[in-house]
C-alpha cells in the first residue's frame, strides 16, 4: 500500500471508486449517487485543498480523503480546514487504512501554519467512523437533527472538531 496525491487528471479511477461507495452506503453520505455524478474533482490540488489515495500494490485505490480549506474566499474562515469524502472500500476494512489517511492528513494540514483546526461531518449512526475519528482526537461539538433527507429516511448528522494547537 501507498498513499498518492491524487488530481483531476491523476485520479487512478476516484470518480468511480467514490461513486460506488456512495452507491453501496447511501446512508453514511450527505451526497446522492446523482448528485456525485454531476460532481467535478472535490480539491484543486493546491497545499490546502487535496485529495489523498491508498493504493494496492496493484495501484487501486483502496481508500480515499479530501481536505480543503474552510475559508479558501473567506478571510475569517480561514483558519480552519474540512475533511470530507473518507472512504475505506469494504474488502480493505479493519486494516488500519483509515487510520493512515487521516494521520497523513492532519500531518499535511499541520504543515499549513494558518489552520488551527479540521472540522468533519458525519451521520450519527455510524458509531465506526465516530470512533476512528475519536482515536485521532476529534471531538463532537454539534448534532444536526434530519440533517439529511434521503426519500422519507431521515439522518441525523454530527459535527465534530480537531484543534492542532493542543
Amino acid at each position: 500500500m501507498r498513499i498518492v496525491e491524487l488530481t483531476a487528471s491523476q485520479d487512478f479511477g476516484y470518480g468511480l471508486f467514490f461513486m460506488e461507495s456512495v452507491r453501496k452506503h447511501i446512508d453514511c453520505f450527505r451526497i446522492s449517487p446523482a448528485d456525485q455524478a454531476k460532481e467535478s474533482f472535490p480539491t484543486s490540488g493546491q497545499a490546502d485543498s487535496f485529495t489523498l489515495g491508498l493504493l494496492t500494490d496493484s495501484d487501486k485505490l483502496a481508500g480515499v480523503v479530501s481536505f480543503q480549506r474552510d475559508g479558501q474566499t473567506r478571510e475569517k474562515l480561514r483558519h480552519k480546514g474540512l475533511l470530507f469524502r473518507m472512504y475505506v472500500a469494504a474488502e480493505h476494512s479493519g486494516k488500519g487504512y483509515g487510520r493512515i489517511l487521516l494521520e497523513e492528513t492532519i500531518r499535511r494540514a499541520r504543515l499549513l501554519r494558518d489552520i488551527e483546526q479540521i472540522n468533519l461531518t458525519v451521520i450519527a449512526t455510524n458509531s465506526r467512523a465516530k470512533q476512528q475519528y475519536e482515536k485521532l482526537g476529534f471531538r463532537s461539538f454539534s448534532l444536526e437533527k434530519n440533517a439529511i433527507k434521503d426519500g422519507d429516511t431521515y439522518y441525523d448528522e454530527e459535527q465534530m472538531v480537531l484543534f492542532l494547537n493542543e
